[in-house]
Order: C-alpha cells, then sequence, then structure tokens
C-alpha cells in the first residue's frame, strides 16, 4: 500500500503558527506528469502572505503552501520523455510545495545542475529570477554602473548582489547585521552599510559609495529595495542622475515615495513584478532560467546554502524569515 504524502495544510486564513501537518493520499499521476520525491522545499515571504490571506489571490482552503521545491524523481508517466526517474531535479509548483512528494507536470521540471545542493535548488528560483528580471530586463544594467541593494542579507536581495556583480556592477550591500553583510560581501559585493543606522545616513552612506566608485552626480546608478518603508523612501534620494529605483516588495510596508525627488535628477521609479510577468511569459521566462542555471553551472552564480527546518517547523520558518533573523534563505526538508 503506497504511503502517505506529509503536507503543511493551511486550513484558514490566519496567523502562521495555525498550520498544521497532515497525512495526504498519494496523488495519482496523469499524462505528462511526474513525482518527485522532495529533498527541500523552499520558504518565501510570499508564502506567509497566502497563509494569512494578504496575497492578492486567495487559494481554496484547505491549500499547501510553498512554490519552489528539489528532490529526485520516483515515477513518471508512460508519455514522459526529457527527464527519467531516479533524475535529480528542481521545480515551481505553484502551491503545494511544503510536502514530502510532489506530482507535477513535465515542463515544470529542471534537471539539477551537479553544482547545486538540493537545498540551494529549493531556494534560488524566485529569488534569482526576480534579480534577473529587475536587472536585466527592467533596469537594463550595464558593467560599470553602480547599485546599492537594501535588504541584502535577505534571499532576494543576496541573489541581487550575485547577480549584479556577475554583470559588472559595483554592488554596496545595505543590511542590518555584521553576519548579513559579511554575506553579502562573500558573494560580491564590494562594500556594505549598517542598515540599523537612521535612514538618513544609510542614504548618505550610499551617495559616497557612489561618488568612490563612478556613480552619476549625487548618487548611485540603481537603487534595488525589497524593503519599503522609511528606509526605501528616504534612499531614493541616494540616486544621482537619471537614477534608477527598482520596486522589488515591502517587507517594511509600503514607501511614500515624494514626486518632487522623482522629479528632481529625472529619476525613474521602476516596477517589478517577476511573477506575475512569468505567468504572461512561460517562454521568455523559460530562457531566463537558463540564463541562471548556466550562470550556476559556469560558477559565476553561486546561489546561498539555505537555513533548513524541519517540515513540522514550517510556522518558526516562516516567522523567523518575516522577522528578518535569517542571514540567506530559507528551506524546509521533510
Amino acid at each position: 500500500m503506497p504511503r502517505p504524502v506529509a503536507a503543511v495544510e493551511c486550513r484558514a486564513f490566519g496567523p502562521v503558527d495555525a498550520l498544521v501537518v497532515a497525512e495526504r493520499a498519494r496523488e495519482p499521476l496523469t499524462a505528462g506528469q511526474v513525482r518527485i520525491e522532495v529533498a527541500a522545499c523552499g520558504v518565501n515571504f510570499v508564502d506567509a502572505l497566502f497563509v494569512e490571506g494578504r496575497y492578492q489571490i486567495r487559494p481554496p482552503l484547505p491549500f499547501v503552501p510553498g512554490s519552489e521545491v528539489a528532490g529526485r524523481i520516483v515515477e513518471a508517466a508512460p508519455d514522459v520523455d526529457g527527464v527519467a526517474v531516479g533524475e535529480r531535479v528542481f521545480a515551481n509548483v505553484g502551491l503545494g510545495g511544503y510536502a514530502s512528494e510532489v506530482v507535477v507536470a513535465t515542463e515544470q521540471v529542471v534537471p539539477l545542475p551537479e553544482a547545486l545542493t538540493d537545498g540551494q535548488a529549493a531556494t534560488f528560483v524566485q529569488s534569482y529570477l526576480t534579480a534577473w528580471f529587475a536587472l536585466h530586463e527592467r533596469a537594463r544594467i550595464t558593467a560599470g554602473e553602480t547599485l546599492a541593494v537594501l535588504g541584502a542579507g535577505s534571499g532576494v536581495g543576496l541573489a541581487a548582489v550575485d547577480v549584479a556583480s556577475a554583470a559588472g556592477l559595483a554592488v554596496v550591500a545595505v543590511a542590518s547585521s555584521a553576519d548579513k553583510r559579511a554575506l553579502a560581501e562573500r558573494h560580491g559585493a564590494v562594500a556594505s552599510i549598517d542598515g540599523s543606522m537612521a535612514a538618513a545616513e544609510v542614504k548618505d552612506a550610499i551617495r559616497s559609495f557612489g561618488a568612490e566608485h563612478d556613480g552619476p552626480s549625487g548618487g548611485v546608478h540603481h537603487l534595488y529595495d525589497p524593503v519599503g518603508g522609511e528606509l526605501g523612501e528616504t534612499c531614493l534620494r541616494a540616486l544621482g542622475e537619471d537614477g534608477q529605483y527598482l520596486v522589488i516588495g515591502f517587507v517594511a510596508g509600503i514607501p511614500r515615495l515624494p514626486a518632487n525627488q522623482v522629479l528632481l535628477r529625472n529619476r525613474r521609479v521602476v516596477g517589478v513584478d517577476w511573477g506575475a510577468w512569468s505567468g504572461r511569459h512561460p517562454d521568455r521566462n523559460r530562457a531566463i532560467l537558463d540564463e541562471v542555471v548556466a550562470g550556476i553551472a559556469a560558477g559565476d552564480l553561486d546561489p546561498v546554502e539555505p537555513v533548513t527546518y524541519p517540515l513540522a517547523d514550517a510556522a518558526r520558518a516562516l516567522t523567523d524569515l518575516g522577522r528578518r533573523v535569517v542571514a540567506g534563505k530559507v528551506a524546509l526538508v521533510p
């Protein structure tokens, strides 16, 4: 008799500590699908928004959070080509990743490069594709430019540091602890700034970095902001002539960007919504994924190894991530 699947269930929208681990029947395979035994599943800030009912999409209850998984194919439908039983793969499943196994369509599966551990593979897609889309597709970065990354100790921030550094930008990392700043510097930042300082002090430090590294008059070329709040609003002023403010997220609240500061120095505000864009442009998104994977295989990109928690500790993992007490990425291990 097939063993049941262990999965983290959200049975009602609300605090993440209401999540429960339940046993579910194995999902049958249909044409074009494979079954993956999950070795690690990525934990992202957006997962908590789904659970709390604060995301723009509310899935039917009960549901299993989590979108990124890595593991090994243990079963494939007879018509499946391109991947095989026993192969290590990663996949973006949309929802349902917090589980000991998942069933997905073959086109969602990507063979796992030897350079990636299971933990890295389960946690790089959302962060790295957001960073690549933001920097290459939206900002059109050029080697030799300057970039400040807020929240640089987070998974999203570290990915931006890594992608930008590989593209030849001079990157300054803003993070709230010495450990996070050191991690960002190991991933390519040429300097770091203490994000726990007053926002005005951080802004001034970014401006100084721009002046020291051939930034445009008055600051840096680009500001990558997954933080928002007062810090994001203030650091808009650290952009130099024709500088770009990249809106990534709002973990500290939605900033009130002063229009006069956008006007001054001809600054630009650029929205980055990789998730929605990827759904509308799957072929272009797959091309970005292939570029990122090739960069990892070549050693140009180096996703951080995540902090891991048991599947049963999903609520604690989400809480720690939300409180920003973890440096880098987080994964659950079934």
